[in-house]
């Protein structure tokens, strides 16, 4: 059996199939474990995509995670490790993306490493080493209102030096714009420097392919998921190659939508669904708290209504409301409710005949995901940047259930129609 050539550690499960999306789209064929297996791989994979969760948990917990999954990679055989992070590189001053980073840097021995979130496709640029959002910095979007990883400031060059004792620099896109000499020359002379991490500039699709070959000397590189799209041709693979990579088998049963994501995109995706005529059920945390069973509530509301075409379960809010929420029962509280709630709805979606998920939201996708006991997933095409179709083994579902996983600020407004039509 091939053994695969790229090892992934992501911090989140939508982030890890984001990733997995755009090494499809190279033509890799790529499979996502859920936590670190307990055993070796058993299919033929180009690539191997390690879901963790552990962006917002302490930062040695998230590295003690991280150099498991890396010792598990490393028994497949890979040679090259990938650490993905969010493309708003969400992370507070005390990690974890700079712990994380160091501690990967130390496994695997090397000296230099680069950090890069940009994700075009999705409006994440560098530019002079601030992160749009965009046509916003970062610390102007919404992310400036994240309950748990606020973004407050733009310069990624200061986030990250805030993290590592490593010296933190800038490959700007004077460099970029040289292609991958232009790179590797700028490589050379940070590292006289003593710079260890470099935040890259990239403002297109077009800049991280002709650089691609840059990192492939790399033993590690950090970066959002964009970077993945110039990674495949420094092993031989191609776009070409992509549609053999994405295929999955045929679409079965009902079609539901669990959504545990207040970002912006989401709350529009949501509105959206419901304006357009789709049926809602509202999950509100501080019924939750009071002792409502909304579970059950929710699954005797779907039940009927199933056969009817796709159902929405929802606690996406504005950020008034869930700020509100917050301060009655307690930030940690109120999203350990939620999340319980709706991973709970989702298995019993599943157990419903569903066959079709879509789960909005990086927390509420990890909480989902481990309810449905999902160790492994095929990824599959994509249904907007960022968030493909995948097919995950569970023994709530024996058949096989079709899953998307979408991170909070992905897809456009129509995603969760466009989604299941893509299926249809």
């Amino acid at each position: 059996m091939k053994k695969p050539i790229l090892g992934c550690i992501a911090d989140d499960f939508t982030g890890a199939t984001d990733l997995a999306n755009n090494l499809v789209r190279g033509g890799m064929r790529v499979v996502q474990a859920i936590g670190v297996p307990n055993a070796p791989l058993d299919e033929e994979a180009d690539a191997v995509v390690v879901a963790l969760k552990s962006r917002t948990i302490p930062a040695a917990e998230a590295v003690a995670q991280t150099l498991q999954a890396l010792r598990w990679l490393q028994a497949q055989g890979v040679q090259q490790v990938y650490f993905k992070y969010c493309s708003t590189f969400d992370s507070t001053p005390a990690g974890n993306i700079g712990p994380v980073t160091e501690a990967l840097m130390n496994a695997l021995g090397c000296d230099f490493t680069i950090a890069c979130p940009a994700f075009p496709d999705n409006g994440r640029t560098v530019f002079k080493g601030y992160l749009f959002v965009g046509d916003e910095l970062l610390h102007e979007s919404g992310m400036r209102n994240h309950p748990l990883t606020p973004m407050t400031d733009s310069n990624l060059v200061r986030v990250l030096q805030a993290q590592t004792k490593r010296k933190v620099g800038l490959i700007d896109y004077r460099s970029v714009a040289r292609g991958t000499e232009g790179v590797r020359e700028r490589i050379a002379k940070l590292r006289s420097e003593g710079v260890q991490v470099a935040i890259v500039d990239a403002t297109s699709n077009a800049e991280l392919v002709a650089v691609g070959p840059a990192w492939a000397d790399l033993k590690l590189v950090t970066a959002g998921s964009g970077i993945a799209i110039g990674l495949p041709q420094n092993f031989g693979l191609r776009e070409g190659d992509a549609a053999t990579a994405a295929r999955l088998p045929s679409a079965q049963g009902l079609r539901a939508i669990v959504s545990g994501s207040c970002s912006v995109a989401t709350n529009g995706q949501v509105l959206s669904f419901l304006s357009g005529g789709g049926a809602g059920f509202a999950i509100d945390p501080l019924q939750l708290a009071a002792g409502a069973d909304l579970v059950q509530q929710a699954l005797d509301w779907a039940k009927p209504r199933l056969a009817q075409g796709p159902v929405l379960v929802y606690a996406t809010a504005e950020p008034a409301a869930v700020k509100a929420a917050q301060q009655k029962i307690g930030v940690e509280q109120a999203g350990a409710l939620v999340e319980h709630a709706l991973a709970a709805i989702a298995r019993g979606l599943v157990e419903q005949g569903v066959g079709q998920l879509v789960v909005a939201g990086g927390e509420t996708s990890g909480a989902c995901v481990q309810a449905l006991e999902i160790s492994r997933m095929r990824i599959g095409p994509q249904i907007a940047p960022g968030v493909p179709w995948c097919h995950a083994r569970s023994p709530v579902a024996p058949g096989g259930l079709h899953l998307t996983l979408k991170s909070g600020n992905f897809g456009g407004p129509g995603f969760f129609r466009e989604a299941f039509e893509l299926l249809a």
